[in-house]
């Protein structure tokens, strides 16, 4: 089934490690890396319980409610298939052919993009775009990239704005990019830099540049834009291709524009310098600006600046605020495969790296992805043990409720238990950036803590999100046991969360790290070196 695996565990389990204290706090000694296979296939066993319902209820429908058992799409013209495409690639990684067949049959004859209605770009390319690439890549059979020809043709009208920044929606019947009717003139910053390794491997399969430069025109001019504090603004105009004066963060509409720097840089095998600088100076300005210490456990997270302007003067201020969603979990192991990597003095490094292996940066780098690890485990501290949305943490005289309390971080708003919850303290399947990172920390360590952590997140899910009929329900407070059931199934959470947790589990000459780059929606796609001239200045 799978085409062009390279294994590296030969190499992992020769690596010459060095008996002594390892200076990251890691435990230290050999590594193994083969299959926790009880682990593994509980993990299998899950995603059937959740795609058989689906399959059952609403197959073909874009998302599903496994309590109300019914599917729902995200167009009234019709779905695309969101669920569908979203799992295939997890099929086949976990070698379930049955599922798999019933899952290409219905592309080969039901999928359509021909909806007169608008979607959003961004989420179709990563989940739709991103889910036919990888399932192309793992088959070799045509009729995905004949798909997926189909919908980036349809999608990429949208770019043509005056800045080249695409617009959020697109009607793929027409083919035609639309703004936001709720925000005119606005784009997101994560949207827009977050459709490259899709467009760019396409382009490298089809000898189609187009492709390849409409994104990379987006990067182009989000270089040219660049802050002079280095970290960006969530908002951008179409019209001019500068940053809007609105929330710096690495949250919601920041997150994956940060993770996309390091990926682009990866997926072309290190090939185009100007994605390693840029995340390098992005990195640096994460450091400076957004990362803070909570008190009283020291644990490391990242704040959020909002702009403010002075009544008075019309000054405009940056206001500090420590609140962290938990997508910004991804980026412990981002930071820690970037130092692996763009951080490095040797290729390949160590396994876990030695400090004489890695730049300065790179050690930097290494130390706070496995604390900002540490720091969304830690939001696993909660009835459920699920981790919420959104959680705020207590700084050193920053005027919060901290008064010597032994917990770091909070639920704005927390009600109760029986009580309305605020939004904050919903769990909705999410967790795949926490478990992504989990993955990466394991294949880069060897360290089995991290798949323990990996095990009691899924232990979790399983007695407070399974739906005994089939499939997985959101939570709408964690900290509420027995928790109560929203109706909704998250496409991501058969496309990551638990593709994260069976690689976690599997051998690592499954998707290894020097093969391949996942897309934000866990997609994998292989890591080539382009034959087109590439990068900008």
């Amino acid at each position: 089934m799978f085409q062009n695996l390279g294994s590296i565990s030969q190499h992992i389990r020769q690596l010459n490690f060095r008996p002594v204290a390892r200076w990251d706090g890691l435990s230290s000694g050999p590594v193994d890396f083969s299959a926790d296979i009880p682990k593994r296939d509980a993990v299998l066993r899950a995603f059937k319980h959740a795609w058989h319902a689906y399959e059952r209820d609403a197959m073909g429908d874009d998302e599903y409610h496994p309590i109300s058992k019914k599917g729902t799409n995200l167009m009234d013209a019709g779905g695309i298939g969101f669920t569908v495409v979203d799992a295939i690639d997890t099929m086949q990684i976990m070698g379930l052919d049955d599922e798999y067949q019933r899952a290409r049959n219905w592309v080969e004859k039901e999928l359509t993009f021909d909806r007169d209605d608008k979607v959003s770009t961004f989420e179709t390319t990563i989940r739709v775009l991103g889910g036919l690439l990888s399932a192309h890549h793992l088959s070799g059979d045509e009729l995905y990239l004949k798909k997926a020809v189909d919908l980036a043709d349809r999608i990429i009208p949208a770019f043509d704005t005056k800045s080249g920044l695409p617009l959020p929606l697109v009607n793929l019947a027409a083919s035609k990019g639309m703004e936001d009717p709720d925000s005119p003139g606005v784009v997101s910053t994560a949207e827009v830099t977050t459709l490259q390794l899709e467009f760019r491997y396409l382009s490298f399969l089809t000898d189609n540049d187009i492709y390849w430069q409409k994104v990379e025109k987006v990067m182009r001019t989000v270089k040219g834009a660049r802050m002079p504090q280095g970290v960006s603004p969530i908002y951008m105009s179409p019209e001019t291709g500068l940053f809007l004066t609105g929330p710096i963060r690495l949250g919601s509409r920041g997150d994956s524009f940060y993770e996309y720097l390091l990926k682009q840089y990866l997926q072309t095998a290190e090939t185009e310098d100007v994605y390693r600088e840029m995340y390098e100076d992005a990195v640096q300005a994460i450091t400076d600006h957004l990362l803070r210490r909570s008190v009283p456990n020291n644990h490391l997270w990242t704040v959020e600046l909002i702009p403010e302007r002075d009544r008075k003067t019309g000054e405009l201020r940056w206001k500090l605020t420590p609140k962290q969603d938990h997508l910004v979990c991804f980026f412990g192991g981002s930071l820690m495969l970037g130092a692996t990597t763009a951080g490095a003095l040797v290729h390949p490094v160590s396994i876990p790296p030695q400090a004489d292996e890695l730049t300065d940066s790179g050690r930097r780098d290494w130390k706070n992805g496995i604390d900002l690890i540490d720091s969304c485990l830690y939001t696993h501290n909660t009835s459920t043990g699920l981790s919420p949305e959104i959680v705020r943490f207590h700084l050193e005289g920053d005027g919060t409720l901290y008064t010597g309390t032994s917990k770091d971080w909070y639920i704005e708003g927390a009600k109760l238990p029986g009580q309305d919850p605020p939004y904050d303290a919903r769990y909705i399947l999410r967790r795949p950036e926490t478990v992504e990172s989990l993955f990466l920390a394991f294949r880069l360590t060897g360290d089995a803590k991290y798949r323990q952590y990996g095990w009691e997140i899924f232990q979790s899910i399983e007695e407070h999100c399974r739906v005994e009929s089939g499939g997985y329900a959101s939570i709408i407070n964690v900290d509420e046991n027995p928790a109560r059931m929203e109706d909704k199934m998250e496409t991501f959470f058969v496309s990551e969360t638990l593709k994260y947790l069976y690689l976690l589990f599997e051998d690592s000459s499954i998707m290894p790290l020097d093969k391949y780059v996942f897309n934000t929606e866990a997609h994998p796609l292989p890591i080539f070196h382009p034959h087109i001239r590439t990068g900008f200045m």
